[in-house]
């Protein structure tokens, strides 16, 4: 039996690496700014927190960021460079919005294509701090308010970054750090509030907004 577990972890880091290696190769023109850092662990969120939409797409939000404004994120799979090369993209794997315990993993380029949605979408990264806002939008109107709380430069092959947090439920963003795109900006928000759809107020007229823990009330129960 321990033979056979150690077996199975050892394939698991191999694939793990190997999956690395693909996304971490940066592309070698003016156009680039940003690789995944390679990994699309499952994702761990337990309960949802709230219905869960028959559509998965997620539309962002961040004040300080020029370029991000209500930005549509299709969840796909971490090596769809086509996706990526449109715009941002929410790591297939990796957590959601109306889960309790998650990591959000998003990605962008820093410096994209021009005439693209990737152009300079994510080039301002490196401007958030300590309690900035960053604003998720789900398909069915429901709004999840993160403030950031952490920056962290990693190497590419740093796989921690796209796990959750034990509990916490927390959005990254991805971008590459600039000027040579060796290693990746990462900057985790957690979530402070979750605004309810009219449908949501509705159900529970007494309330249109949940907060969190530091208000005396859970953010994760609608």
């Amino acid at each position: 039996m321990e033979r056979a577990n150690w077996k199975r972890r050892l394939l698991r880091k191999r694939w793990r690496t190997r999956l690395l290696v693909i996304l971490g190769v940066g592309l070698v023109a003016f156009a680039v700014g940003f690789t995944l850092v390679g990994i699309t662990p499952p994702s761990t969120g337990g309960e949802p927190t709230a219905a869960v939409p028959k559509d998965e797409t997620l539309r962002l939000t961040v004040p300080k960021m020029r370029r991000v404004e209500d930005l549509p994120v299709p969840t796909v799979a971490a090596d769809n460079s086509a996706a990526l090369d449109a715009g941002a993209v929410h790591v297939e794997g990796t957590g959601f919005p109306w889960e309790q315990e998650a990591n959000v993993y998003i990605a962008g380029h820093r410096l994209g294509y021009p005439n693209t949605g990737s152009f300079l979408l994510f080039y301002d990264l490196n401007r958030l701090r300590d309690g900035d806002r960053v604003v998720l939008d789900d398909a069915t109107g429901r709004r999840y308010v993160y403030e950031v709380f952490d920056r962290i430069t990693v190497r590419p092959d740093e796989v921690s970054v796209t796990e959750p947090i034990a509990g916490k439920n927390v959005v990254s963003l991805q971008a590459c750090t600039l000027p040579d795109y060796s290693k990746r900006l990462i900057v985790q928000a957690e979530l402070k509030r979750i605004v309810k759809t009219p449908e949501d107020r509705a159900g529970n007229p007494r309330e249109a907004v949940i907060r969190n823990a530091a208000s005396g009330e859970s953010p994760y129960s609608l």
